[in-house]
């Protein structure tokens, strides 16, 4: 559905980073199949779950009900080639990117946020 960088607060607490890359997919899209049973599940909020391995503590990927989305951490999917599209949270951001892609305050318009962009 969409594939981009996430600048907010959350995303960069849970990856240790400044910039989350993500992948989202429409939920019923996305099926594991091997060792669900080591997938532990912490709720940050009612808006997303997120998934860990419990053996290594890995992040795997990041329920969102409301939006009917999961976001699977575009490094760990093997074959997939990551192409950004869009900048999310961008007002949050800690680091400034110069790519040439939209920069959204927080959310685009289609999955809930206000649509507002950024310079970029």
């Amino acid at each position: 559905m969409f594939s981009g960088y996430c600048h907010c607060a959350d995303c960069q607490a849970w990856s240790a980073a400044p910039i989350n890359a993500f992948s989202l997919w429409k939920s019923d899209s996305v099926r594991i199949i091997r060792g669900e049973a080591e997938l532990g599940t912490f709720n940050k909020t009612e808006h997303s779950y997120r998934k860990f391995c419990k053996r290594c503590g890995g992040h795997v990927m990041t329920e969102h009900p409301r939006m009917r989305l999961i976001d699977v951490y575009a490094n760990l999917l093997k074959g997939y080639r990551h192409q950004p599209t869009l900048h999310a949270n961008y007002a949050s951001k800690m680091v400034s990117v110069r790519d040439g892609l939209p920069k959204y305050s927080d959310l685009p318009a289609e999955l809930g946020g206000s649509g507002e962009m950024l310079p970029d």
